[in-house]
């Protein structure tokens, strides 16, 4: 059957275009098409000849006087583009025709080599926009990381040298298969404790500073190992292996907290080339380092007066390194200094007090005052205490005592508490210790005004329940504007890094 196709065609005499249907044989469909084609240009000729215009015509572009097309700015350098003489002529009247070249136009002189050598540096060591893509505190905080991986870098080469000494590797007599079997066991026993010190956890976001300049610590510890194996080269292989775990877990460290500092001086998307100047500054340092202590090395210092130095310039580079990390979020430091602010002068320090009042050597033997989502045996002594101030806090999702024979304040988490409960629950231990220890001081006192002390009493948690009502008070009418006073100065209130452990309260028994 031959195909039906529908075609326009010009109908006799009136000039409109009319619809037709037409049988053709499937030869002729193709002919057919190429009719209607030609039909169809030929109409669009004939009814707008004026808007048809050759692509080689010259369709005049308005510019300014002078040949001025734009001003371009490229780091603070201007440029002009202007209409090239030579590739076209410039009509009259500020006309030229389209196919005209064009060319750039410094506005200023070059720059000088030094700059042109310095803005080469700063492609590599600071992020694009510097200074406006990161926040104030980037310089110093950079400065002194330089410095630290400057002192480190020229640790490195001592304690290199010192290792293959002590495994003999500048003697003839030595085995080269049990140096390197050696030098194997070392590096496979510091893989293992860097694996097993991952297992911290959410410890390297609660705690970021005091972990980053504890890492530190390890790391410098680890090096005086390594020297130590010039003492005893036949301990080589265990105390080898002994400073490689540690130095492992300072590394592990160091990586698992560099991310959140760097994002905390990204402003924007700009993370990435932070973190990549950054590293590229600390590896520019390093190198510096290496090659002061290759230098300094060829004379033979004394290695305890060497290590002396270069650690005591890493401690410190590392102490005022982390000293100057900005954080807007509040672990249980931070949190402290801003509670003990607020509630003494009735203000939240602003970020960067907040940051530097923080303490960022917590030793492990340090008494810590102050347990949030802790066990029910380890707040109360007896059930009389639970039973008389549970009534205190049946609105709440948490329950605040004081525990006088281990002197810590304990906050309990319901199962129901949420993250601004877990916060309330933080504040209130922190006003709750307040009385407490102007309790004590007041206590103290008086015990050294009288002189008769034959009276001794074992407080117990009942003891110190008008304390607990009065901060009951305290937190109902300020924790609200504690909120808005440290939003107010920046603080992030939605998320806590308080690091609550995870007992919850579930209920009592019926009796």
């Amino acid at each position: 059957m031959a195909p039906v196709m529908g075609l326009k065609r010009p109908a006799a005499g009136a000039g409109a275009v009319v619809a037709q249907t037409v049988t053709l044989p499937a030869p002729a469909v193709r002919d057919a098409v190429r009719a209607a084609v030609r039909d169809a240009e030929a109409t669009a000729q004939a009814t707008a000849p004026a808007a048809r215009v050759p692509a080689a015509a010259a369709v005049p572009v308005e510019i300014a006087r002078d040949g001025v097309l734009c001003l371009e700015e490229v780091d603070g350098r201007r440029w002009s583009y202007v209409v090239d003489a030579a590739g076209a002529s410039v009509k009259a009247k500020g006309r030229a025709s389209v196919g005209a070249a064009f060319k750039a136009v410094p506005l200023q002189s070059p720059l000088p080599p030094v700059e042109e050598i310095m803005s080469f540096i700063r492609s590599y060591v600071v992020p694009e926009g510097f200074p406006h893509s990161v926040t104030p505190s980037y310089v110093p905080y950079m400065s002194w990381r330089a410095l630290k991986h400057f002192f480190g870098g020229a640790m490195g080469v001592f304690t290199t040298r010192t290792l293959l000494n002590s495994v003999g590797v500048s003697q003839s007599k030595a085995v080269p298969g049990a140096v390197a079997i050696n030098w194997i066991l070392k590096d496979g026993a510091g893989r293992v404790g860097k694996m097993l010190f991952a297992r911290q956890g959410k410890k390297f976001d609660y705690d970021l500073k005091q972990l980053r300049f504890s890492g530190d610590l390890l790391m410098e510890l680890g090096a005086g190992i390594e020297l130590a194996t010039a003492a005893f080269p036949q301990l080589f292989l265990p105390m080898a292996c002994i400073a490689n775990v540690v130095k492992n877990v300072a590394a592990v460290t160091s990586t698992s907290t560099r991310t959140p500092i760097y994002k905390a001086y990204a402003k924007g998307e700009n993370i990435g080339d932070v973190t990549a100047k950054g590293e590229s500054v600390g590896n520019i340092a390093d190198l510096l380092g290496t090659g002061m202590s290759i230098l300094i090395s060829k004379s033979n210092p004394s290695l305890v007066t060497s290590f002396a130095f270069l650690s005591c310039g890493y401690l410190l580079s590392s102490y005022h390194e982390v000293r100057s990390v900005v954080l807007n979020t509040l672990n249980r430091a931070r949190f402290t200094v801003a509670v003990d602010s607020f509630i003494k002068t009735g203000y939240v320090p602003t970020l960067k007090d907040g940051n530097s009042q923080e303490t960022v050597f917590n030793p492990p033997w340090r008494h810590e005052p102050v347990a949030i989502g802790s066990r029910f045996g380890e707040a109360f002594q007896e059930p009389a205490s639970f039973v008389a101030i549970k009534p205190l806090f049946e609105d709440e999702r948490y329950i605040v005592t004081y525990n006088p024979t281990k002197d810590k304040v304990y906050a309990l988490l319901k199962d129901q508490a949420k993250p601004d409960d877990i916060l309330k629950a933080a504040f209130h231990a922190h006003v709750l210790l307040h009385f407490i220890n102007a309790s004590h001081a007041n206590l103290n006192a008086r015990r050294r005004m009288n002189s008769n002390r034959s009276y001794q009493h074992n407080p117990v948690n009942m003891d110190f329940l008008p304390h607990i009502e009065e901060s009951c008070k305290i937190v109902m009418s300020s924790y609200g504007l504690f909120k808005k006073k440290a939003r107010e100065q920046g603080w992030i209130m939605s998320e806590s890094l308080l690091n609550p452990g995870r007992a919850r309260l579930c209920g009592v028994v019926p009796q």
